[in-house]
């Protein structure tokens, strides 16, 4: 099957989309926020809200209502234990709330994060952070921008000046690995910062707040959309590893740094 072109003028439409999808989810968010104790599923260091669920089914609905041939990839639906290849097609990618623990402790921290793919390539992203009134959003051909500016990674050059935004993942990784990466990172930048909400996280990166991100297991869903934002804001992302389905070992930095700091990275997860 091939891919259907992609015009300016559906381009459009599909960004269009991502953020009215993205802002339909946040909204529905912000008025439930008296539920954000309301757990659907809990884990050891995760939980699900109902209200996941509900903003995702929100969000699907918009994009459906205009494009309703386009295939769907969600969070809160996704088959995480079979492999599936992208389709050829447009395909959408849907973090409903990014950050569900930072929501249920009313921490700001956290997003909905839209993204479209063409044969299995991100187009079109929006990225919503309701409580900081941000959304950053790119296409493929288009400008990174938050609330309409441009962005722009940051010019430092060197990891000893560099801010790095990162996570301890908790699902599969062994202790000593995902705390070694972890020591590994500080020991070579000026800081690192763990919030907690890898979509937002990267848009940091885009906006030049931070000079890289990296996480050693991270969801399609989570970088779909703030990947393609970090890159049309001059910036580069990369797969270091194919962890699963969806499932990815996953850097984004500013450019200048990026070799150096994958370097790291990766001698440190041959050291775990």
């Amino acid at each position: 099957m091939t891919a259907p072109a992609l015009t300016p003028e559906l381009e459009a439409r599909l960004l269009d989309t991502a953020v009215t999808a993205a802002r339909a989810a946040t909204d529905h968010a912000c008025r439930n926020r008296h539920r954000r104790l309301e757990v659907a599923q809990g884990f050891a260091h995760d939980v699900k809200l109902s209200l996941d669920t509900e903003c995702q089914k929100i969000a699907i609905e918009h994009i459906l209502e205009r494009f309703p041939d386009h295939a769907i990839l969600a969070e809160e639906s996704a088959d995480t234990a079979t492999a599936t290849s992208p389709p050829p097609g447009f395909e959408w990618i849907i973090d409903p709330i990014d950050g569900t623990v930072n929501f249920s402790h009313a921490l700001p921290f956290w997003c909905c994060s839209i993204a479209v793919r063409l044969a299995g390539r991100s187009v079109a992203g929006a990225v919503h952070a309701a409580d900081f009134n941000e959304l950053y959003t790119a296409s493929q051909s288009g400008p990174a921008l938050c609330n309409g500016k441009p962005l722009h990674v940051s010019d430092v050059p060197d990891l000893a000046h560099s801010l790095v935004l990162t996570g301890l993942d908790q699902k599969h990784n062994p202790r000593g690995e995902r705390y070694g990466v972890f020591h590994a990172i500080a020991d070579a930048i000026q800081k690192t910062r763990i919030i907690g909400v890898a979509a937002l996280d990267l848009c940091r990166v885009a906006a030049g707040q931070a000079e890289g991100y990296f996480e050693s297991g991270i969801y399609t869903w989570d970088i779909a959309a703030a990947g393609l934002i970090v890159e049309r804001a001059g910036g580069r992302t990369e797969t270091l590893a194919a962890l699963g389905p969806h499932r990815w070992c996953f850097l984004a930095t500013n450019g200048h740094m990026h070799d150096p700091l994958r370097k790291v990275v990766v001698e440190a997860l041959g050291r775990g």
